[in-house]
């Protein structure tokens, strides 16, 4: 691992590191995912305990479905383990420092067949309220790793280089990205330009980086295989009043007592357990 993914990173909005866990590791996080399948699917529908939530759909060709699921860390000891390894503060650190809260703990997981895709959008849309999440733009990195290989055809994410330079975009507010079709119509309507789009190609063991304001979508699984990617993202600890410890002074922190608010306005009022649909 070099800092050449950092410049990279400043320059295009994303960057990918390649090789960070090794075949070895990348099996234990894609049975940590089963684990979470099965018992996402075991509940049948889209259920919410605290921050952990799953969200369950039912796909026309792959049938009932589990979307995503958000803080799995929280109940699974390996995928807990990972969202604080010492590689992922050596990729983050040159950008964002070594006092790092996180935000974003969350599995996407596609079968084959799946119509799942999510459309062109930037993760600043997220960050309500808005007063919580301060300095944005030099504040935040999502990353996610590639639990299975990621192709254009199992629904890799794409990302438009540089968009990253433009800001806050107008995207309408009432109109969401889950769900949505990945249109290369919505750049346009943004003004970025359709043909600088790139898909992340990358082998299991990857991790991708990108910026709070890179445009960035998935289209659906039209392979035979799944398309797994785990997801984790972080912000320098003093310009956010949320999240959960994922580095302090570089020292990795685990998840451990009482939960921290993060987008579940209704923590402490209505935790569940409960079916939320």
């Amino acid at each position: 691992m070099n800092q050449d993914h950092a410049a990279q990173f400043r320059a295009e909005g994303y960057a990918v590191v390649h090789g960070v866990f090794d075949a070895a590791e990348v099996a234990v996080m894609a049975a940590a995912f089963d684990r979470i399948h099965a018992r996402a699917l075991a509940g049948g529908r889209s259920w919410r305990d605290r921050n952990t939530f799953f969200r369950l759909a039912d796909d026309p060709k792959a049938g009932r479905v589990l979307r995503l699921a958000q803080w799995p860390g929280w109940i699974d000891e390996d995928l807990e383990a990972v969202r604080r390894d010492p590689r992922l503060l050596e990729i983050l650190a040159p950008l964002i420092g070594r006092d790092l809260k996180q935000i974003i703990n969350q599995l996407h997981w596609k079968p084959p067949g799946a119509a799942a895709e999510f459309g062109f959008h930037q993760d600043s849309r997220s960050r309500r309220p808005r007063e919580a999440y301060r300095d944005l733009a030099a504040s935040y990195v999502q990353t996610g790793i590639a639990v299975d290989p990621q192709s254009a055809e199992n629904g890799a994410m794409v990302v438009c280089p540089g968009s990253h330079r433009l800001g806050e975009l107008p995207f309408d507010p009432d109109r969401p990205s889950m769900h949505e079709a990945l249109d290369t119509a919505d750049l346009t309507r943004l003004g970025v330009d359709t043909a600088n789009v790139r898909t992340l190609e990358m082998a299991p063991g990857d991790v991708a980086l990108w910026h709070v304001h890179s445009l960035h979508g998935s289209g659906p699984n039209r392979s035979a295989m799944d398309r797994r990617f785990y997801i984790n993202g972080y912000v320098v600890a003093e310009n956010c009043d949320r999240g959960e410890w994922a580095f302090r002074d570089g020292q990795p922190c685990p998840l451990e007592g009482e939960q921290s608010l993060v987008h579940y306005e209704e923590l402490y009022t209505n935790p569940g357990p409960m079916f939320v649909d």
